[in-house]
């Protein structure tokens, strides 16, 4: 019979689960796509739309919460966001068959968007896709009549949509200079990034483990704002709870004021993440507040990294990815002293329901 043991650390920070060339590649392939994004936007454009509606379940519906409030204050198009399965629901009477669904799937054959787009294709609208699995349900003819099979970077190639529509809406002269710096700095600024923030990520996860092994029921609050709102629920619930099976909440910088701030007590666990967007004026004033009643808080801030070749003024549409780079090294240490593959679901697609 084994002796049982105390749980020993068996290695430190090891920039583990990291290859800097595959992330540098993975980037720019992304990146390489910008040409095929642009002609697919330039013939919906010629068609015409009265509307574009970024439509995901999970963490895809959080990525197209993050397009729409980035376009949202810079932008005149009508532009929105649904979840997949309160759109099959309750519908939206302002989506007829002249709008525009954008929409990523992972898999390619979630059961909430096949439905989805079988439905929107009945109603007549046009269907423009970026799946990450080749030859998957979504890909097939007649599932979209955009496609681009291309892995993750699921936000990034949101964006550079987003981006190219505000440039054809004479809303961002600033393109070309943009996508220069973008196309030639952005891929190893984001590893360069993830290098960086390994050894604060090590001990981070260590103390959070910790603390969640001491208070297993106890949540940990996710706080963010503006484009990074929908990255932070998305982190909450799509990395913590269904990857390392942690209680979680995500809550907005300007709601957090609105009940979570009278729940919190000295330990209560909480990352605030701050990035450069015009909402960062709402984390500066949770920065200001927490350590008034809190001394278990950690703030994550975009602002502390640099990225060289990038254009101050173009940080706040790319600091969700910093914050994702770093948050990518977190998820790898929280792996290893979870002991258990992040890739592994209690009940998530393991029967019907």
């Amino acid at each position: 019979m084994y002796e049982a043991k105390a749980w020993k650390e068996t290695e430190g920070p090891c920039l583990r689960n990291f290859n800097e060339q595959e992330a540098i590649d993975s980037v720019n392939g992304a990146l390489a796509l910008r040409p095929q994004i642009e002609k697919i936007i330039d013939q919906i454009w010629d068609e015409g739309f009265d509307g574009i509606y970024f439509m995901g379940i999970g963490g895809t519906w959080a990525s197209g919460m993050q397009a729409e409030v980035y376009m949202r204050g810079k932008s005149s198009l009508p532009v929105f966001v649904e979840n997949a399965a309160e759109f099959m629901t309750t519908g939206n009477k302002k989506f007829t068959n002249k709008s525009v669904v954008i929409y990523s799937s992972v898999s390619g054959n979630t059961k909430e968007m096949v439905q989805l787009v079988d439905h929107v294709h009945e109603i007549g609208a046009r269907v423009f896709a970026f799946i990450d699995t080749p030859g998957s349900t979504l890909t097939q003819p007649g599932k979209s009549e955009h496609l681009i099979v291309y892995p993750v970077n699921e936000q990034l190639k949101f964006f550079m949509v987003c981006n190219y529509l505000m440039y054809k809406n004479g809303e961002f002269p600033e393109y070309e200079r943009y996508n220069k710096e973008m196309e030639a700095h952005l891929a190893k600024g984001l590893a360069e990034v993830e290098k960086s923030s390994d050894e604060w990520a090590y001990n981070y996860a260590k103390e959070q483990f910790e603390f969640f092994v001491a208070h297993p029921d106890l949540p940990h609050y996710f706080v963010g704002s503006g484009t990074q709102y929908g990255a932070t629920y998305s982190y909450a619930m799509c990395y913590w709870e269904e990857q390392m099976w942690i209680r979680t909440k995500s809550i907005s910088c300007p709601e957090f004021f609105h009940g979570m701030q009278e729940i919190l007590v000295w330990d209560t666990p909480v990352t605030l993440f701050m990035n450069e967007d015009e909402q960062r004026p709402l984390a500066e004033r949770v920065a200001r507040f927490l350590p008034k009643v809190n001394s278990n808080y950690t703030i994550i801030d975009s602002k502390e990294f640099p990225m060289e070749g990038i254009s101050p003024e173009f940080r706040g549409s790319i600091s969700h990815l910093v914050l994702h780079g770093v948050n990518n090294r977190v998820d790898a240490y929280m792996e290893l002293f979870l002991r258990h593959p992040l890739s592994i679901r209690r009940y998530y697609r393991q029967f019907d329901y």
